[in-house]
């Protein structure tokens, strides 16, 4: 067998992003790997047939557990619940350009909360990490028969609200750079026509920083608010296009503090949805990578 350090340091992007998808939390994430990397010191490497399955099927249960436990710490949140955001185009941190990256997006993330722990799991197991039934089975205990039929219900939970449409990054990519644009320079009849009649705009201040209690509808409505800023802090604005969870976003700064991280989704030609973080603790390893990649 292979060193069993190098091995898992190897595999340890793979582990993150089972955990990560799993979770929709940095912090969570590491921490189910940094326990897996414990367990996996502690095993007896001989008795292990297949140390990748193993260690992503450790990974996968402990995720679960650690999702239901976050569960019951989010129904006390306040207000509404988004994923924390990854920088994705930093040089320095390889580990988070991951296989798959367009099921890591902040919109799809943000749908997986709808399924239950091992439905979840199953469905990113199977539909997502490309394993097969026997795999998701041996890993949630359960029969093949019984994980399709998981599977077969987390895909009809999911197909309402799932990201709306698959659009090419280049196009995406095109679309951000011009709203980016907009916003810095307060262009609000751009920023108006770029957005949907019907987009919807979600954002997440945990209580912290003010944020609002449900969703924002109307394109219209969301443009006034992106506008807003210039009429009484236009010299303090910095907008700057990043990539965040594999698709092209934005940071937004006052002052030179990073006070949101906003994640897009379009159809192509207009603005369909728009999702904020701005909750202090959820942004601030992206401060850290921000920092790191400067440097």
């Amino acid at each position: 067998m292979e060193d069993p350090t190098a091995l898992f340091t190897h595999l340890r992007p793979r582990l993150f992003g089972v955990a990560y998808r799993m979770l929709g939390s940095v912090a969570e994430a590491e921490d189910v790997v940094q326990d897996v990397w414990l367990r996996w010191h502690g095993a007896v490497q001989a008795d292990i047939d297949n140390p990748e399955a193993w260690l992503v099927a450790t990974t996968t249960r402990r995720a679960i557990d650690g999702l239901r436990l976050a569960r019951r710490t989010r129904e006390h949140y306040v207000g509404m619940w988004l994923p924390e955001p990854l920088l994705t185009d930093d040089a320095t941190t390889p580990e988070y350009i991951l296989e798959t990256a367009s099921d890591l997006s902040v919109a799809f993330l943000n749908v997986l909360e709808r399924l239950a722990p091992d439905a979840r799991a199953a469905f990113l197991l199977h539909d997502v990490l490309d394993q097969g039934y026997d795999v998701v089975a041996r890993t949630l205990d359960k029969s093949e028969a019984a994980c399709r039929q998981i599977v077969h219900r987390a895909r009809q939970q999911l197909r309402q609200a799932r990201p709306r449409y698959n659009i090419p990054q280049d196009v995406h990519q095109r679309l951000m750079r011009r709203f980016a644009e907009a916003v810095s320079s307060g262009d609000f009849t751009t920023m108006r026509s770029m957005m949907a009649e019907s987009a919807v705009l979600i954002g997440d201040g945990g209580g912290i920083v003010s944020s609002f209690p449900k969703p924002m509808l109307g394109g219209a409505r969301i443009a006034q608010l992106l506008y807003a800023p210039h009429l009484r802090r236009k010299d303090q604005l910095r907008v700057v296009p990043v990539e965040l969870n594999g698709r092209m976003g934005l940071l937004r700064y006052f002052d030179g503090m990073l006070e949101s991280a906003m994640a897009f989704d379009t159809d192509g030609e207009r603005i369909v949805e728009i999702l904020v973080q701005r909750n202090p603790r959820k942004l601030q390893r992206l401060v850290q990578q921000v920092v790191t990649a400067v440097q």
